[in-house]
């Protein structure tokens, strides 16, 4: 049984969320003590976390960064703001999805379904034992992490598949298209700066191992991906 972990402080929407989701037999845990978020995190090692913006102590951007410290599960934030800067800060500090309060139920449950089914689904099955070696970077899928000369950078599932295409696809231009179908079930939910946000996200990680401008824009198609750096061993 899947768990859902829910950081939200309206209890209403709590319990209208909890509903829905055990309809669906999912496990939830709601946070009662907001300077507590990590440990119950911790404690309840959740697949999922539901994690709103506007939270007393700490607001969600910083309980997201410090859940990624810990796992790469999927992370959506649910918040009534609704301007693209506060949906860029989600994304840049972790998250993997956002709904704008009010929200349809039904499609709540319909992208926790997806990015499970991303995470530890059938989609997730396929690719669980695969990994993408170029010039001696090395993608692990499954454990989210990527290797060259001996250093390691994190990743989260958004991340590891964008860099997937890319890696696989060498030199080619991937469409925005084409990364946005590979990520998302439903492009008609994804505002078009996400995708760059996540992309910027993925260059930082090669820069982290020390990797710069290997991912291309081509403008008005899509991202190229260069095999620009150096394999030492």
């Amino acid at each position: 049984m899947f768990k859902i972990f829910i950081v939200e402080d309206d209890k209403k929407l709590v319990s209208l969320l909890e509903e829905h989701l055990h309809k669906f037999e999912y496990d939830t845990r709601s946070v009662t003590d907001f300077a507590a978020v990590l440990s119950d995190f911790r404690s309840y090692d959740p697949h999922l976390v539901l994690l709103d913006i506007n939270l007393p102590k700490y607001d969600g951007y910083y309980w997201c960064r410090q859940i990624r410290g810990l796992s790469t599960c999927p992370i959506i934030f649910i918040s009534a703001r609704e301007g693209k800067m506060d949906q860029v800060m989600a994304l840049e500090n972790g998250a993997d999805d956002y709904l704008t309060k009010p929200f349809d139920y039904e499609i709540a449950v319909a992208k926790i379904s997806s990015q499970l089914r991303r995470a530890y689904g059938s989609y997730a099955a396929s690719q669980q034992t695969r990994s993408v070696t170029v010039s001696g970077l090395t993608l692990d899928v499954d454990r989210l992490y990527l290797t060259l000369n001996g250093q390691k950078v994190e990743l989260s599932h958004t991340e590891a598949k964008i860099l997937e295409e890319l890696l696989t696809r060498q030199e080619q231009v991937v469409s925005r298209d084409r990364l946005l179908d590979r990520i998302w079930d439903d492009q008609s939910f994804v505002d078009d700066n996400t995708l760059n946000v996540y992309v910027t996200r993925v260059r930082k990680k090669l820069s982290g191992l020390g990797v710069q401008d290997a991912v291309q824009t081509v403008r008005g198609q899509g991202y190229r991906l260069l095999p620009n750096w150096e394999d030492e061993a």
